[in-house]
């Protein structure tokens, strides 16, 4: 479990800036910090409480934890818990599915940035730079605070009415996005399945490099290029992605589909609506199945950007 993380020289001039708050919930459960016993940091008897008295010059990470500030810290990054400022923060207090509250005479010299929570000053004007922002984002926090304290669910949700509910909802909307897509687009998906069907390998293992190639030149830009321009390179790159997928995998739905359909039902039972339906079908329980959805999800992601990459190769992709 992460506790506290000692900064090098070069990591102890950085901040925790609402640009990296996205990444950081993206690789948290990929990154290990090393641990460092200090005895600054106390955990309580339970677990679940993490005491800084002094550490002044370190970044305080806490993974399923309330992290109490009784004196100082440089900077605060808590998922799935809240943050008890009782001292000083000289730096940005982040947490992501948990509160940030305030405490009189306490003071932060940062951002406040709260994603699935709420920011709380005891006092009527509390000490904070002028010059900072506060964001806050009060939803899903029951979600977020759960996936922090049992983080492998995402492997394996349980099953519930909910759960069902929401792939039910997943169906209808992937269902009329993908209707949509082959009505105004025909053209595009009918060539998009021709090219994926022609050769599937290449496909994906373009996919897959442009899929990390992405991910490692977010990750660049956010070290090292000014504050607007990573931010928008980052911007640029998420859309970009979203957009290839949502391309992709309505070609890939439709693609199942009309296999499906062509293997088990008669030519006279077959209609476009119905391959798209069975095709959406499909794709959702492979993406609901328990620690396959992760495999399923990747796959997919490579194929969507690999068509992508590869739509105006028409002539490359013809049989001989």
């Amino acid at each position: 479990m992460i506790y506290t993380e000692t900064q090098t020289d070069f990591f102890a001039q950085l901040q925790i800036p609402f640009k990296q708050i996205i990444l950081g919930f993206v690789f948290i459960l990929f990154v290990v910090f090393p641990l460092y016993a200090q005895s600054s940091v106390s955990l309580s008897a339970d677990g679940k409480t993490l005491t800084v008295d002094e550490a002044k010059d370190n970044e305080i990470y806490s993974f399923g934890k309330t992290v109490i500030i009784k004196k100082e810290a440089k900077g605060v990054l808590v998922f799935g818990g809240d943050i008890i400022i009782e001292g000083k923060v000289e730096g940005d207090v982040a947490v992501i599915g948990g509160n940030i509250i305030q405490e009189e005479n306490a003071f932060i010299g940062g951002d406040v940035i709260v994603f699935g929570g709420t920011y709380r000053a005891k006092s009527e004007q509390p000490l904070r730079n002028a010059e900072k922002e506060t964001v806050m984002v009060a939803m899903f926090e029951e979600e977020l605070r759960n996936f922090a304290q049992n983080p492998t669910q995402i492997f394996a949700p349980s099953f519930s009415w909910s759960f069902l509910a929401q792939r039910i909802l997943s169906i209808l909307f992937w269902f009329i996005i993908s209707l949509v897509f082959t009505t105004i687009a025909p053209g595009a998906v009918s060539r998009a399945i021709v090219r994926f069907r022609l050769s599937t390998l290449k496909i994906i293992a373009i996919g897959l490099a442009a899929f990390f190639v992405t991910v490692i030149g977010v990750v660049v830009g956010l070290s090292f290029l000014p504050n607007y321009l990573s931010a928008i390179f980052g911007l640029m790159a998420f859309v970009l992605l979203m957009l290839g997928y949502v391309f992709g995998r309505v070609a890939l739905q439709v693609s199942v589909g009309k296999q499906l359909q062509k293997r088990f039902l008669p030519e006279n039972k077959q209609s476009e609506t119905l391959a798209i339906l069975i095709g959406v079908i499909v794709w959702t329980t492979f993406l609901s199945v328990p620690y396959l959805w992760t495999i399923a999800l990747l796959a997919l992601m490579s194929a969507s950007l690999g068509l992508v990459l590869t739509a105006r190769s028409t002539n490359g992709w013809k049989r001989a």
